[in-house]
């Protein structure tokens, strides 16, 4: 019997158990002689002026992309005017493909091992077909121009569009989501690239703003003859350009420091090893229960800035206290680190509630005084507490990036391994793998709002009260109960104060010793850490 144990043991070890030479795992007198270098590498800032800028300049092109893609909705419904049901069909296919597509990405980006590093060699030679393929599928409003909203020629269109721009968004954005992390080991430097590129980046994402909502206002309204079909493109082909450029700029410049070991765990051992990771596995069944929540799928915020705010003018005075104190709001970051005594779990909870609460008033309040006589006092609600809002929002930002890292560098902590790519993919397969459900929900809340696209958007010209509830509540209060839901799993997060330093100084201790081991093999990586370590004391001897 002990011998069948003994087996069954030997069986699961080999199966869900974790690399040996893990941090957590390996005898602490093996590392205890890279120390120096680990505190070093956790204390000491390494990114040169360049790297923390060109990932913000990167940003900055992505955030206008991200932003054009607020309107994906609107242009497919409003522009290239394809029925509501047949949007969401399409998008289903494309989530159903992504089930198989992303997992594959995620496999073979998690066992890439170049001299370039692990990230950069996908930003650059997918930035390319990535932007050019999300222009082209801008450009279709332009050669359809019919109103049938059953066309096959433009169903197949955004399908096929859509289709190859996926492909080249699942080898683009992995990476590009995970390089910050592997630039350095020390929190200030990442918390600093995460602040460059959280005010960059929303510089990039005006531009779309500042252009868009004005230009269709006044196309609406007839002062100018430009087809909102020739703003969508005008706009995607600027955006294209600034992001192939920048984001391929970024990689080339970007040094990735941290050390991984050179023959990942098999894949099905790395799958499994998520499973060790107690706070990703929390976060995973939370958002798994409430991804398939949806506001309806149309874009409630431009129906509510041109018929219930009534223009760009009142929408830009609406906004004006949000977009001062976003901004100011970096001064906040020191403050708030301050007070909760630079726990970040602590001040990410608190300032989650603060939004939530500021969010829920302002709803309760524009809802009951909807009425196209009180424009505005609702702008004024709206413009105080979303202004609240934006008072937070670069502690906000900075606070829940920095916890992510933490969270998948505790998954390399515990196991030895680091699957960013499997870790990033199984988020967007939560939502790919509830996506029918979201999309029923979704075809559901649009009807249920009564809202009419075939309306042109002025303002009040949907001309009922109930409506403009129902937008606004779709607008800002439906989101409310999945982010109060999600905020339960950091109650339970404990990598703070000395478990957080001890985990990092272990972690980067591993991370020289598997240099020093390669050295025969791998001498480019040593040399590549040594030029750090040495920048590393170049820093701290001129501080």
């Amino acid at each position: 019997m002990s011998e069948v144990n003994t087996k069954a043991k030997s069986v699961a070890q080999k199966v869900f158990g974790v690399e040996e030479n893990s941090a957590a795992n390996m005898n602490k007198s093996k590392l205890s002689k890279y120390n120096d270098t680990a505190i070093r590498m956790f204390h000491t800032r390494v990114l040169t002026p360049k790297e923390l800028l060109f990932p913000a300049i990167g940003e900055f092109a992505s955030q206008m992309f991200a932003a054009l893609g607020q309107y994906r909705t609107l242009y497919f419904v409003n522009v290239l005017k394809i029925d509501m049901v047949y949007v969401v069909f399409v998008l289903t296919l494309i989530g159903i493909y992504d089930v198989i597509n992303n997992p594959l990405m995620g496999m073979v980006y998690d066992r890439t091992r170049t001299r370039w590093g692990k990230s950069r060699p996908y930003i650059i030679f997918s930035a390319i077909p990535y932007f050019l393929s999300t222009v082209a599928l801008y450009c279709g409003a332009i050669f359809f121009t019919d109103s049938a909203g059953n066309d096959p020629r433009k169903i197949v269109f955004i399908f096929v569009t859509l289709f190859i721009e996926e492909t080249f968004s699942t080898i683009y954005s992995m990476p590009r989501g995970t390089i910050v992390s592997l630039q350095t080991c020390n929190p200030k430097d990442r918390i600093n690239v995460g602040l460059f590129q959280q005010y960059i980046g929303k510089m990039g994402a005006n531009v779309i703003f500042v252009f868009f909502l004005p230009l269709m206002e006044l196309s609406n309204k007839g002062y100018i003859n430009l087809p909102l079909s020739w703003v969508f493109f005008i706009l995607a082909a600027a955006a294209g350009i600034a992001g192939a450029i920048g984001n391929i700029s970024m990689a080339i410049i970007c040094k990735e420091r941290i050390i991984l070991q050179q023959k990942p765990a098999p894949i099905h051992k790395a799958f499994f090893y998520m499973l060790k990771n107690k706070h990703l596995l929390r976060i995973y069944i939370f958002e798994f229960f409430f991804s398939f929540w949806s506001d309806g799928g149309y874009k409630w915020d431009v129906v509510t800035q041109q018929e219930i705010f009534g223009g760009s003018i009142p929408t830009f005075i609406a906004y004006l206290p949000y977009t001062i104190l976003d901004v100011a709001s970096i001064g906040l970051i020191p403050k708030i680190s301050k007070i909760f005594k630079n726990n970040t779990r602590n001040a990410f909870i608190f300032i989650r509630f603060w939004d939530l609460i500021c969010s829920l008033i302002m709803v309760i309040l524009c809802c009951s005084f909807m009425d196209q006589k009180n424009r505005w006092l609702l702008i004024g609600i709206y413009a105080f507490f979303y202004g609240l809002n934006g008072l937070n929002n670069g502690p906000a930002n900075v606070f829940v990036a920095e916890l992510g890292r933490e969270i998948n560098d505790y998954t390399e902590y515990v196991t030895g391994e680091r699957p960013d790519g499997m870790i990033t993919i199984l988020y967007s397969l939560i939502v790919k793998i509830t996506a029918p459900l979201n999309s029923l929900l979704t075809i559901f809340l649009f009807k249920w709002s009564g809202y009419d696209t075939t309306i042109t958007m002025l303002p009040w010209s949907q001309g009922s009260k109930v409506i403009y509830q129902k937008v606004f509540f779709l607008f800002i209060g439906v989101t409310l109960l999945p982010q109060f839901i999600k905020v339960i799993p950091y109650f339970f997060y404990d990598i703070v104060g000395e478990k957080r330093e001890k985990m990092y100084i272990e972690l980067n201790a591993r991370r020289a010793l598997i240099a020093s081991e390669q050295k025969s093999d791998e001498e480019a990586l040593v040399d590549e850490l040594a030029e750090s370590i040495a920048s590393q004391v170049g820093v701290e001897d001129n501080n």
